[in-house]
């Protein structure tokens, strides 16, 4: 088992991605602490996945928040070795229709609760001077516009960008920070974004996520489990080597 006994957060992880990453960490060894405002729901995945996971709730844009979780992770495990900041929301609209206080909100989420989540662990790694691995969760938005998502495809550049700056810094200080950018996945979001594209766009429920899947190169939607071997690489000794990049795990839907 390439985690044994190892400590990971994941955030936003009762579902989706988050919750698939879970479950191949604990598979791998590691103890697993999910991390979500959905506590229900979180309880129910840290259940499903068994003794090695545990939920707790965590709002990323509230800062007491953040050092509760890792403080309490921290003093019950003994350390933090693994950081997944994959809690995300999503909205979308015409440029010009877009408010602030759409906007803050989708750039307090994606964006600056990512930031200060991995500020909270990489200085609890810093301090206890056993290093880690800390994995920001972007998407293949971050890589290009699009007319309909320029607030949230700012916000995913933003988690690319700030990956590249915090894994050149903490390169030589024992913390390894990467990234995993994901296409069009069939997860519960999808349903929301699947509907909001058919509001904005004047189409039949259904249709854009049908047209996205067929354009895919690989033949289909990504599904939460396409993303469980990158999350295990890049949290493993395997990747040793590897600083500041946000590796694209997409079906072939963006080449960089």
């Amino acid at each position: 088992m390439r985690l044994k006994d190892q400590t990971a957060i994941v955030t936003g992880g009762a579902r989706g991605i988050g919750f698939a990453i879970a479950q191949g960490y604990a598979r791998e060894g590691a103890n697993v602490v999910i991390g979500d405002v959905l506590t229900d729901e979180a309880e129910a995945a840290a259940q499903e996945i068994g003794s090695q996971a545990e939920a707790m709730y965590l709002d990323v844009t509230d800062q007491a928040c953040i050092d509760h979780v890792v403080d309490t992770t921290a003093a019950k495990h003994g350390r933090i070795d693994i950081l997944v900041n994959n809690a995300g929301i999503f909205d979308m609209g015409p440029l010009e229709e877009v408010t602030r206080e759409q906007f803050r909100k989708l750039f307090a989420v994606n964006t600056e609760g990512m930031y200060f989540m991995l500020q909270a662990v990489a200085n609890k790694m810093l301090a206890d001077s056993k290093g880690g691995r800390i994995i920001n969760m972007a998407s293949q938005a971050g890589r290009r516009g699009d007319p309909l998502l320029s607030a949230y495809c700012a916000t995913k550049a933003a988690v690319i960008s700030i990956t590249q700056s915090a894994g050149l810094h903490f390169a030589r200080r024992g913390i390894n920070v990467n990234g995993i950018s994901p296409g069009v996945v069939d997860t519960e979001m999808w349903d929301r974004v699947d509907a909001l594209f058919a509001h904005y766009e004047n189409r039949p429920i259904g249709e854009k996520k049908r047209e996205v899947a067929e354009a895919v190169p690989y033949g289909r939607m990504g599904k939460p489990d396409d993303h469980v071997g990158a999350a295990i690489f890049l949290a493993s000794q395997e990747s040793e080597y590897m600083v500041a990049q946000t590796l694209n795990v997409d079906g072939g839907n963006w080449m960089s």
